[in-house]
């Protein structure tokens, strides 16, 4: 079941990913730094939902293991 694979040599390769990345559209200064204050946003309030998320299990489990004595 083996498909008749054509192998391309280093050289093209990287050839052909100098073509593609000349290709590339880069953001300007005022885009990237819109991008990164979002980015930063999220991750903000991505880690407040998780130590959200970890407080309510962890006062969770503590009130559990205290109705069996545990702990």
């Amino acid at each position: 079941m083996a498909e008749n694979v054509t192998r391309t040599s280093p050289r093209d390769f990287l050839s052909e990913v100098v073509e593609q990345v000349k290709k590339v559209t880069w953001p300007d200064r005022a885009q990237l730094q819109s991008s990164t204050g979002i980015i930063v946003v999220f991750m903000l309030f991505v880690s407040l939902v998780i130590f959200g998320l970890d407080f309510l299990v962890r006062t969770g489990l503590n009130v559990i293991s205290s109705l069996f004595g545990v702990g």
